[in-house]
Order: C-alpha cells, then structure tokens, then sequence
C-alpha cells in the first residue's frame, strides 16, 4: 500500500535542529508530491498564560511541509507537537513568527478568515472520533460534505476506508476501527488539501491501529493529501516520509525514511 523507498532498506538521517534551519528547505523526491511547499513556518513561538504563569508551548519552531509527503510528528506529552498542529490547522494562532499555507499567510488572520481555510483546505482526525451518534456512519459524513465546495460523495469516501458495507450503521454499532475509519471518511470527504491527524490511534489496540494507519497511507496515497501524525509512538514512524521529532517546544531532529515500512510491519 505504501511506496517503498530505495534498494538498501536504510534511512538517510539528517541532524536538523533549530539552529540549521536552511537545511530544512531541500525538497524531497515524493513522486506525486513534486516538493512543492504546502506550509513555511518561521519562528514560531506559542506562550499560553495562566495568570502569572506562562507556559512556552512552542520556541521558535521552523519548518517545511510539502504537498503529498505524510509526516510523522513525533514527541512525549508536553513537546508542543499538538499546539504546532493547531496552528498549520487554523485551530490557533502562534504568539509571534508565521505560518504560511501555500502563498497565504495565516499568522495574523482572523476567526472568520481561519474558519474559511479550515472549510476549505484541511481535514482532521483526533483521537477520539467525535461522531454524532443519532446518525447513521453516511450522515456523520455528509455533515461535512454539505458545507464543501467540491465533496466527495459521502458513499465514495466511506468505500474509500473500507466501510462501503456500514453505510448505515450508526457509531454504537460500530466497533472503534471503524468509528476512526468513519472519522477519516468524514475528514477526506471535502477533498482537502492537508489532513492533520491528532494520535489517530492512541484510543485503538495495536491490531485496530495498524488497520487505521493502514487507512492513512491509502488516503495519502491515492489523493495526495499532505498527511501530518502526531504520536508519541515511535514505531509509526516507519511509516513516513519524514519524521520531524520534537521536545520542549522545539523541533530538534528530522528524519528522512529512505525506505518506508507499510503499516502493517510496524510494531510497538
């Protein structure tokens, strides 16, 4: 399911912290990705007040995303990896530096205009699915596809991950692979340009994650949708292109998967 990399099965590491940040500009060989720049974020730095205490979330964080790559964000609890996908996302915005999707800056935009890019261009998935359970696997899809310029029909999107058989099955019956499934079907419907998945599976067992990540790579795959994960499992990163491990706020090291593992021989 997921193209594999170069003869060898080695990685190529490159030792990126933030005080290389040019290095992190080189485009990479994505096939159908090209190396065009979806976000360039520029010293971003999140401070998040509570009274007299502020709490650093992000300090100075540089970094690149192109179309079609899925990127592992790897980290502990704390490492600011949520707080930098709430940003590329339009979920918040950063205190100081700026982030921009394509030639659009979105640092200083309102909640209007981020409402705006978030309908338009970006799909998520959390860890816990957030379906309405009054509606059948396709209604919870269509929701999305009502307000989308140009929706995938909420059916295709639901044969897309597998569920072309529980269209009408509502979320209490079905198990919690599925109701994840059901959830990217909902995010992929309104054909976005980025899908930001927030530990996908941190609320799965490992068989039931593998099938989602599974789903993940296919979606990357056959609509090159710029896909980025954030985990704090070290066995997905296998998986992706990149790998962009963080801690304290910073981005201290990037990786680059020369050969890439499909979901399915991942362990943890």
């Amino acid at each position: 399911m997921v193209a594999r990399g170069g003869a060898g099965g080695g990685r190529a590491v490159a030792d990126i912290h933030e005080e290389e940040p040019a290095l992190l500009a080189s485009p990479l060989p994505l096939g159908s990705g090209g190396g065009e720049t979806v976000f360039r974020a520029t010293g971003l730095t999140k401070i998040y007040e509570m009274g007299e205490i502020k709490i650093e979330a992000l300090r100075g964080v540089d970094l690149q995303l192109y179309r079609g790559e899925l990127v592992v964000l790897l980290g502990p609890s704390g490492s600011g990896k949520s707080t930098l996908l709430n940003i590329l996302g339009g979920l918040d915005v950063p205190t100081s530096g700026q982030v921009r999707f394509l030639d659009h800056d979105l640092s200083h935009d309102d909640d209007q205009e981020l409402t705006r890019y978030r309908r338009e261009h970006v799909g998520f998935v959390f860890q816990f699915y957030n379906l309405i359970p009054s509606l059948t696997a396709r209604e919870n899809v269509e929701l999305v596809t009502q307000i989308a310029e140009r929706p995938m029909d909420a059916a295709d999107a639901l044969r897309l991950v597998g569920l072309g058989d529980r269209l009408e099955h509502f979320p209490a019956q079905l198990s919690g692979g599925e109701q994840q499934r059901v959830a990217i079907a909902r995010a992929v419907a309104k054909r976005p340009d980025v899908l930001l998945c927030d530990e996908p599976t941190g609320a799965l067992d490992f068989t039931t994650g593998k099938v989602v990540l599974e789903v993940l790579a296919e979606v990357n795959e056959s609509q090159g949708t710029t896909t980025a994960l954030i985990t704090h499992n070290a066995g997905i990163a296998a998986m992706a292109h990149r790998v962009i491990r963080m801690r304290s706020g910073r981005i201290i090291e990037v990786e680059r998967n020369q050969t890439r593992r499909e979901p399915a021989e991942l362990q943890w």
